[in-house]
């Protein structure tokens, strides 16, 4: 009589359906492992944007009330919204059950709740990061690429140069000079504040330039590795053309490791927006979160810097659910 095969043999394991079930078995503890670490950091994130407040020195509410301080009933109002009156971790329960329900507070300085003021100003900063994102990657490959493929000669120096300048090149400064050239000097583009194209152009030149040129230097070197892989040194030994060795081997291979930054830069490129959105008076949470700090009004300043930490968080979660997808052999890591 023939034997059952045991699920925990070699040769079970080894089959074409045990291995599907040791591939998932697999990337189902990789996705776990993401999930998991992810749900901790914003655990974290949540904790530390709540003492925000907390460490202010003095009563939170007196600062952020500033003239109307005051008023002893609008203070004792404050008292209660903020749950000041109550212990420190009732208070974080009760904070972050407010916010996900979309309750951020309300903003006395703006007159206005501050969720309403997030809604109002985040589609700008979110169309200034894509075209940025969008310009750097774009950019950065082509410019790696053509370094890439001239490797040690003088279009492989002038590219790493440009590259190394975009790096080098402060985004407060380079705003300043475009909008003195572009729209000043030349009027091509709006000067400060628009939201059309014509005013996107230029924070979005400012915004990606930076993660463009490390774009490029990363592109270059992971070309440049691809190129001496053995599946590649293979191909080019069964007479496949240099040109479709590129394409089907090298780019798609050396290309993949681009996707693990992204994540990396969209926080970047979060962060670089509160300093384009002045420079160029460009509506959005980056100049909401300057005008907050400026005004002390500490509950925009807790909603924008919780806001771009969980973006930060999840961009890079959604990246590592999708690198399996591209490449299946992470999920047997």
């Amino acid at each position: 009589m023939r034997e059952s095969a045991d699920p925990n043999s070699a040769a079970y394991l080894c089959a074409p359906g045990g291995e599907r079930i040791g591939w998932l078995a697999a990337l189902s503890g990789y996705l776990f492992k993401r999930l998991a670490a992810v749900v901790a950091l914003t655990f974290g994130i949540t904790v530390v944007v709540f003492l925000i407040i907390r460490f202010i020195p003095g009563d939170p509410a007196i600062v952020m009330l500033g003239t109307d301080a005051g008023n002893a009933d609008l203070v004792a109002r404050l008292h209660q919204q903020l749950g000041l009156d109550q212990p420190i971790y009732s208070q974080y329960f009760i904070w972050i059950w407010n916010v996900a329900h979309g309750d951020f507070g309300y903003s006395y300085g703006q007159q206005q709740s501050v969720a309403s003021l997030l809604v109002a100003n985040f589609p700008a900063t979110l169309q200034l990061t894509v075209a940025g994102l969008a310009l750097s990657l774009i950019l950065g490959a082509g410019i790696g690429i053509a370094a890439a493929v001239r490797r040690n000669r003088p279009l492989d120096t002038a590219a790493m140069g440009i590259a190394l300048a975009f790096m080098s090149i402060p985004s407060f400064w380079l705003g300043l000079l475009l909008i003195l050239l572009f729209a000043v000097e030349l009027p091509w583009f709006d000067v400060v504040g628009g939201t059309s194209l014509k005013g996107l152009v230029l924070p979005a030149v400012t915004l990606g330039l930076g993660s463009a040129g490390f774009n490029a230097r990363f592109v270059r070197s992971s070309i440049i590795q691809a190129q001496v892989q053995k599946h590649v040194i293979t191909a080019r030994a069964k007479g496949t053309t240099r040109v479709q060795v590129f394409r089907r081997h090298v780019l798609r291979n050396a290309l993949l490791p681009v996707l693990t930054i992204v994540g990396l830069q969209v926080g970047q490129l979060l962060s670089g927006a509160v300093i384009i959105e002045s420079v160029f008076s460009r509506p959005g949470i980056g100049r909401l979160l300057v005008q907050g700090i400026l005004a002390k009004d500490y509950l925009i300043v807790q909603a924008v810097v919780l806001i771009i930490a969980v973006i930060y968080a999840m961009s890079n979660l959604a990246v590592d659910l999708l690198y399996p997808v591209l490449d299946p052999r992470i999920g047997h890591q």
